[in-house]
This record gives structure tokens, sequence and C-alpha cells, in this order.
């Protein structure tokens, strides 16, 4: 919703303007600049960027209109469920958690936190942390380098699009240039003609270096910035967690985990700890 509103902001600031300066909107209104640059930037895109940074893209910018699903409702969700985990391991041993760990779509305690269940990435990291701890494969002092190789790569996957977006960005004037050039050319072949004609023309080859600069810094730009925020607001999601997991694989209480991990969480989501010990409540409850 905040895209759209900021969309519709730099759309009616440019035409407001420009109709308060007397100009007129359907001189900007021609269908070739748009085909030329939009066709040019997409087809540089494709290019450049393998299959999975579009398919990333895509939703990178889908997520970006639907806005972070990492907000205080999941953080809330990740807390309980990772509190149910651990202290069933603390209960009942980790061997406890291995039917959980090994097919979380049938597990009960997954099924209860559905924003964890749902979210392939999440639950695959939380089992695949889990999973050593199991079988001890791993010492506890290994746990942060094996998590934060994992979270290393989730980086780079999130930097991929952005990256590849940032670069048609960039591209964008240039093909704006491009459709002007093409325009000048066309201009030149009815050099003849009545000056109102030429001047349509001229304006029309206009038009096509101020859309590139306008897509350029207007939406490409401002939707790569805010994918990056997107893709912070993950990565510090998936810390948290991997500092509890490590902070279980050092002996600490599930309670003693969380609450750690939480002093981790930014202030525009972490719980206080009367919040945090009401949601332990609500998980034992459950």
């Amino acid at each position: 919703m905040i895209v759209i509103i900021g969309v519709i902001l730099v759309i009616g600031a440019v035409l407001g303007g420009f109709s308060m300066a007397g100009g007129h909107i359907g001189a900007l209104i021609h269908p070739s600049e748009f085909i030329t640059i939009g066709g040019a930037a997409l087809g540089g895109l494709i290019v450049s960027a393998p299959k999975k940074v579009l398919i990333d893209l895509m939703k990178g910018v889908l997520q970006s209109i639907k806005g972070s699903p990492f907000n205080k409702s999941a953080y809330e969700e990740a807390f309980k469920c990772m509190y149910d985990l651990l202290r069933l391991a603390r209960r009942d041993g980790m061997l406890a958690l291995e039917p959980h760990v090994s097919k979380p779509e049938e597990s009960s305690i997954f099924a209860k936190y559905p924003k964890v269940l749902h979210n392939h990435h999440l639950l695959h990291f939380i089992c695949g942390g889990l999973g050593p701890l199991i079988d001890a494969t791993v010492k506890p002092e290994q746990m942060a380098e094996l998590l934060e190789a994992e979270l290393k790569v989730l980086d780079e996957e999130h930097h991929a699009p952005m990256n590849a977006l940032t670069k048609v960005a960039d591209a964008l004037p240039g093909f704006g240039i491009v459709a002007a050039v093409l325009g000048i050319v066309i201009t030149m072949g009815h050099i003849d003609g009545p000056p109102a004609e030429i001047g349509h023309k001229v304006g029309a080859a206009l038009v096509g270096t101020f859309l590139g600069i306008l897509l350029s810094y207007g939406f490409a730009a401002p939707l790569a910035t805010r994918m990056e925020f997107l893709a912070h607001a993950e990565g510090a999601f998936f810390r948290t967690l991997s500092s509890i997991i490590v902070g279980f694989a050092n002996n600490l209480p599930p309670k003693v985990a969380i609450e750690m991990a939480r002093r981790s969480v930014t202030r525009e989501f972490r719980p206080e700890r009367d919040e945090l010990d009401e949601w332990f409540k609500e998980a034992e409850a459950a």
C-alpha cells in the first residue's frame, strides 16, 4: 500500500507541476516511447540476469508492494514456536525434536504457527539449524559459524535481484536518450513539414529523455532501495532465530536464549520483557 501511495505521489507531482506550468497531459502520452524504453530495459535485464535472479526480482517487487512479513506478529509466532521446540528438547531430550524437524509439515508444534509453517525458507532454516544438534554432528561452539554460513548465502541471494534492478535504473536514462535520438531521426525525415508538425515530433523525442529519467529516479531506483530495506528486515529476523539456536546449543535455557535474542530485535518490533513472558505463557497453554 505504501508503495502504491508513493507511485501516485510521484505521478501526481510530475503531472500536476506540468499542468500548472501550462502543459497539456496529452503531450506526454507517446506509446512508442514507452515501448522503446520499456522493451529495451526489459531486454537488457533478461540478457544480464540469470533465470533465478529474474524470478527473485519479480517476487521481490511483489513483496515490496505487499510490505515486509517480518513484523512484530511474525516475531511473536517465531518466539513462541522456538520456545515450544526448545522446551520440548529440554524436557524430553533432543531426540524428541527429531519427528518435528524431519517432517515439519506433520508437526503438531509447527501446525500451531502458520506464519512459520508456510514460510519455506524460515522453516528450512529452523529445521536445518536444529538438525545438527539432534544428530550431535557439530559442537556447540561450531553452531554460530554453521548458521553464519547460511545467513551469508541468504544475504547474497537478496542482493542479486537488487543489483539487477539497480543496473536497470542506471540504464534507463540512457534508453531514454536512445528513444530521443530515434525521435530526432524521425523529425529529420519531416524537416520540410510545417512548424507545428516538427514541434510535435521534437516534443515526442524529448518525452523519451523525460521518461527515461523519471522511470529511473522515480520508480526503479526507489523500488531497489525498498527491496534492500526488506532484505535487511528478513536478514535481521533470521539472525535473531540464529542467536536463539546458538544460545540453546550452548546450554542456555529456552527462556534465556530467547530473551537474549529479543534484545537484538529493532525497537520497532522488539517485545517488552512482560510481553515476552506473556507469549511464553500462551505457548505453554496452547
